[in-house]
């Protein structure tokens, strides 16, 4: 069985405040912001949503290939992917245009402020999801706007079920566009924060996504994360992280739990189990794809 990762792939660029962001805004003139968060250390860090997820998935050892387009800066990304034995055949060099960047600020209550340049991902409708009958699974991670409607399109076209995950790209798309996303998916994933959102714009509640046989999975962070189904709520507490040094790539490391759990017909309790452990290992390490799977996570494969 083979899955198709749909999503991003950016540097991510990641700065540590040292204060609390709350500490420098004025309540009363958040229509007139002009604030400054000095970071005195950045890293720059391989990540995007598609790329995060395949280098879990792989990690754990699943048959996965990847969809998206890079930039004019493309080498050293690539060059990283071959050396953890990630598939590239499918990433599209766009050479008048930069790789998708994120620089992401994190203050010391782990809240994050991103900013997105979207660069070369706006031409991953440009790509084509190949037609091989190994696919058997597939995932709608933030992209640019018509590579998400373009391959979402070319899934339901092969007749593959795929996980829908918004993320930060919901903003993109209408009601009606949204609908069309999630009536036609199998689980559909989001954070919190993500739900309330999705809920304001189509009216959907949890009991209207998980219709005709869905699943839907909410995450919250510390709270841990809901499994729905036609016929259970499950709760999956979220794992105990003793040195926590970075959440940013937490939840695609949780959604490359999903995606593997599927794959390999695991109980909805194993699938919630895994994907937690592997969020909460991400948590671990700085950077989005440079933690090692260990016996712990292995031992749920």
């Amino acid at each position: 069985m083979k899955s198709v990762v749909c999503g991003s792939f950016a540097y991510d660029n990641i700065l540590n405040y040292e204060g609390k962001f709350e500490d420098n805004l004025i309540e009363s003139e958040l229509n007139n912001i002009n604030v400054c968060f000095l970071c005195p250390d950045m890293r720059r860090e391989f990540g995007g949503c598609a790329g995060n997820i395949i280098y879990n998935l792989v990690a754990i050892g699943a048959d996965a290939i990847a969809i998206g387009a890079m930039g004019m800066d493309a080498g050293p990304y690539l060059d990283w992917m071959k050396k953890n034995q990630i598939n590239t055949d499918y990433i599209k060099v766009i050479k008048d245009k930069y790789t998708a960047q994120a620089y992401i600020t994190t203050d010391k209550s782990s809240n994050q402020i991103t900013t997105f340049h979207p660069g070369a991902m706006q031409h991953a409708n440009e790509i084509k999801i190949p037609e091989n009958d190994s696919i058997t699974l597939g995932i709608i991670s933030p992209d640019g706007r018509d590579g998400m409607i373009e391959h979402t399109q070319q899934l339901i076209d092969m007749k593959v079920p795929y996980v829908f995950d918004p993320g930060q790209g919901m903003p993109m798309f209408n009601k009606e566009e949204l609908v069309f996303f999630t009536d036609n998916a199998s689980w559909v994933v989001m954070n919190d924060y993500e739900f309330k959102m999705y809920n304001e714009m189509t009216g959907y509640t949890p009991a209207d996504v998980i219709q005709n046989k869905k699943t839907l999975v909410i995450t919250n962070g510390e709270q841990g994360s809901n499994i729905f189904t036609e016929n259970k709520k499950l709760n999956i507490a979220t794992t105990k992280v003793d040195n926590p040094k970075d959440p940013t790539g937490c939840g695609d490391a949780y959604r490359a739990g999903i995606m593997y759990g599927i794959m390999n017909n695991m109980p909805l309790e194993k699938i919630g189990e895994l994907s937690s452990k592997l969020g909460a290992l991400k948590v671990e390490s700085n950077g989005t794809q440079n933690h090692i799977i260990g016996k712990d996570i292995k031992k749920l494969l």
